[in-house]
């Protein structure tokens, strides 16, 4: 995993597609960011790319194909798993039932979107830093 490799953004919310990006690029995050308007396609991307993208943040109601569901085909694919590409979800749908389904999965985060512009740069700021400072196992 290069830390300076592509971040996923996997959300249909424009504005929140907005927000996100203007996070990233007022914590001078230099990893390019690709959308996705749904969790079909993202998977398709992740399987068709040679890409090995830093970090995946996945919002989990979506049409197509969810959050939930995009992380079990991530699992179920060999050559994807290996890739051990961090995912994180970053939703509003923060309920219990949600929260247990996604650890079950070894999600590796899971965090609300904030209402408040600074809190939510704070969350963002927080994952970024985690992940950069991770020992990967393809590094």
């Amino acid at each position: 995993m290069s830390k300076n490799a592509s971040i996923l953004l996997v959300d249909d919310d424009k504005d929140d597609q907005q927000i996100i990006t203007d996070i990233i690029r007022e914590l001078n995050i230099p990893n390019e960011v690709i959308i996705f308007n749904n969790g079909n396609e993202a998977y398709e991307y992740l399987v068709t790319s040679s890409d090995q993208p830093f970090l995946i943040l996945c919002d989990i109601n979506m049409p197509v194909m969810g959050g939930i569901e995009l992380r079990k085909n991530i699992t179920d694919n060999k050559a994807l798993r290996r890739k051990s590409i961090p995912f994180i979800f970053l939703t509003t749908t923060a309920s219990p039932k949600a929260v247990k389904e996604a650890y079950e999965m070894s999600v590796q985060g899971f965090f609300e979107k904030r209402t408040q512009y600074n809190d939510f740069k704070k969350v963002i700021q927080l994952v970024y830093e985690y992940w950069q400072e991770c020992n990967h196992p393809n590094n």
